[in-house]
């Protein structure tokens, strides 16, 4: 990597402006701004980036990369301006694409260290709405346990109720939705979402779904309402009493259920459908053989498995999440690509019959929460505070940047539970539209 000669004058200390145009490759794409009065980059720029206080400058300098930036937005000390804090999406863009840095010199590094002094260059508690570091949770609880599943899933589903309703829209649905064409709404495509997998896994009235990983319960209702007997799975109190309240209004106690659960803790076999919308997720990739065993087991003969998740587009990058994600959003998130997928469905003895990729779709579905946070930015605020809200902004605009590039994908696999003889006991072709 290019390294930066030295300042020239050696003696004299950097303003905030001139550290980032040396660390940059001094085509800023964007209007910086400090608290110590310096500026860099065109003045006409229609994005720009304001730090506004000394902390910000510690969260910058003690976590570089993400999760500093993060943290000194999260905090408020580092304002996006051109862009609203619920869909910051336009100066992730020009900044992925434009705004690169380089290694400096050792000698760079010592002129910026006594610019900013060693008191800025002293770690500081992190914003309140960071999660727990990696080494302190494994300290804390063995990853992936029932209990320290719970705890994460806590912290990100928990939010609030009435929160989620302004970002999801009524729907309910934190997953990828899936678009006939870019002029459907998102609750039509999500709609159309929970109708390919109904489709997929051949449900009829009187069948029995388990949905694990329910959330709210919309697949549950959804198949409820066509005389399918479902039970949901969360590991969210707050969902599970949002979903329980909604069945009741719709008139389906009699068909359908969220239990507050963890999906191993299920007694009932025997399934004709199995449907995972988003869990995989926050599985662990290590425990894939087990998750993927404990499904079939549920399954009857002839009982189809449906999994919906994020990938990467690869099986050979590492499937941790960066330092953001990890602690602000899916603490223990992983994620792997397809191949690795499939190859778990297979290896327990499941037959995958289809796959396919729903990337687009996940950028189109991120847009579209972006919109409402935006329309609903006060209320939200109000609700779970800025900071949060702000998380929120950033962590969905920044996702969808990454389903366009292909930095992550969606996969949704269909497999099915084969007889003694090899029956699958489906159609020939796809039966789905």
């Amino acid at each position: 990597m290019t390294t930066l000669k030295a300042p020239r004058t050696q003696d004299r200390k950097l303003t905030i402006a001139e550290i980032l145009e040396t660390l940059s490759d001094g085509m800023l794409p964007l209007r910086f701004t400090a608290y110590d009065g310096s500026a860099a980059g065109p003045e006409d720029a229609p994005y720009g980036l304001h730090l506004k206080s000394t902390r910000g400058t510690t969260y910058l300098a003690t976590a570089p990369g993400d999760l500093g930036m993060a943290r000194a937005y999260v905090s408020g000390d580092l304002e996006a301006r051109g862009v609203h804090p619920g869909d910051p999406y336009e100066i992730l863009r020009v900044m992925g694409d434009e705004l690169h840095f380089r290694r400096p010199s050792a000698l760079t590094l010592a002129a910026i260290t006594r610019s900013l002094g060693w008191d800025l260059l002293r770690p500081i508690a992190p914003p309140p709405q960071e999660h727990l570091p990696r080494w302190r949770r494994v300290a804390e609880g063995l990853r992936h346990s029932k209990a320290r599943d719970a705890e994460v899933i806590h912290h990100h589903y928990d939010v609030s109720n009435t929160f989620y309703e302004y970002v999801l829209g009524p729907s309910m649905t934190y997953t990828c939705a899936c678009y006939e064409n870019t002029e459907q709404t998102l609750e039509e495509a999500q709609d159309n979402k929970y109708r390919l997998v109904f489709e997929k896994l051949g449900l009829q009235p009187g069948d029995r779904l388990l949905d694990i990983g329910c959330g709210w319960g919309s697949m549950v209702r959804y198949a409820a309402r066509r005389g399918v007997k479902v039970i949901g799975a969360t590991l969210s109190r707050e969902q599970a009493e949002w979903a329980q309240k909604a069945i009741a209004e719709e008139g389906l106690s009699d068909l359908a259920e969220v239990r507050f659960s963890d999906y191993r803790d299920v007694p009932e076999t025997g399934f004709d459908a199995i449907s995972s919308i988003g869990l995989t997720e926050h599985i662990g990739v290590g425990n894939y053989p087990a998750y993927f065993t404990l499904l079939k087991d549920k399954l009857r003969e002839g009982g189809r498995l449906l999994n919906h998740c994020i990938t990467r587009p690869d099986n050979r990058s590492q499937a941790r999440a960066g330092g953001f994600i990890d602690r602000y959003v899916f603490p223990d998130g992983e994620l792997t690509g397809s191949g690795r997928i499939i190859s778990e469905i297979q290896n327990v003895g499941l037959e995958v019959r289809h796959e396919e990729n729903l990337r687009e779709h996940y950028a189109l579905t991120l847009a579209g929460w972006c919109q409402n946070l935006v329309d609903n930015w006060d209320a939200c605020v109000a609700d779970v505070g800025e900071g949060t809200a702000r998380v929120w902004g950033l962590y969905m605009a920044g996702s969808r940047l990454g389903f366009e590039r292909n930095v992550v994908q969606l996969h949704q696999v269909l497999a099915v539970k084969l007889g003694p003889k090899g029956e699958a006991h489906v159609p020939l072709r796809p039966w789905w539209s």
